[in-house]
C-alpha cells in the first residue's frame, strides 16, 4: 500500500522541537546549488544534526553505497540524477528504505508531487523555506521512523 505524500506550502507550519538531548543524527542533503547547501547545513548544524553534503546526485550515491543516513534532503533538479530519481533507488534498497527523505523543489506542478510520491518520498517541500520549520519536519520524520 502506498503512502499519502505530505506536501509543504509556504503556510506550512510545524510544532518546534528542541533536539539537542537525543543522539546526533546524520542527514545527507543533496543539492546542486552551493547557497542552499550552505544554508541547510548552518541550519541543521545549529539543531545537532551531522550534515553530509552532495552536490549532485551521482555523489550523493556514491556517499549512500557505504553510508546510512538518519534522513535525506534532495533537490530535484540536479546534475547526474535527479533527487526523485535518487529517492526511488534508495527506497528499493533494503537498508535505506525506511530512511525518511525529504524532496525539496522550487517546481510547484502535479507532476513533480506525482513522481515523488511514486519514488516513496515523505515529504515534499517548495522552496523557498522561508516561514517552514524544517527542524519540526525532520524531527516528526525522525520520530515517525524510530
Amino acid at each position: 500500500m502506498k503512502r499519502a505524500l505530505r506536501i509543504l506550502s509556504e503556510a506550512t507550519r510545524y510544532r518546534t522541537c528542541m533536539v539537542g538531548e537525543r543522539e546526533k543524527r546524520t542527514i545527507l542533503v543533496a543539492d546542486d546549488s552551493t547557497a542552499h547547501r550552505r544554508l541547510l547545513e548552518l541550519i541543521l548544524s545549529a539543531h545537532n544534526f551531522t550534515v553530509v553534503t552532495a552536490e549532485d546526485g551521482h555523489q550523493a550515491l556514491t556517499y549512500l553505497q557505504a553510508n546510512t543516513p538518519d534522513l535525506m534532503i534532495l533537490d530535484v533538479n540536479m546534475p547526474h540524477l535527479s533527487g526523485i530519481e535518487l529517492c526511488k533507488r534508495a527506497k528499493h534498497t533494503a537498508r535505506l528504505s525506511e530512511v525518511p527523505v525529504i524532496i525539496m523543489t522550487s517546481l510547484t506542478d502535479t507532476e513533480t508531487r506525482n513522481h515523488a510520491q511514486a519514488a516513496n518520498a515523505d515529504l515534499l517541500v517548495n522552496k523557498p523555506l522561508k516561514g517552514k520549520n524544517l527542524n519540526g519536519m525532520i524531527t516528526d520524520l525522525l520520530a515517525a521512523g524510530g
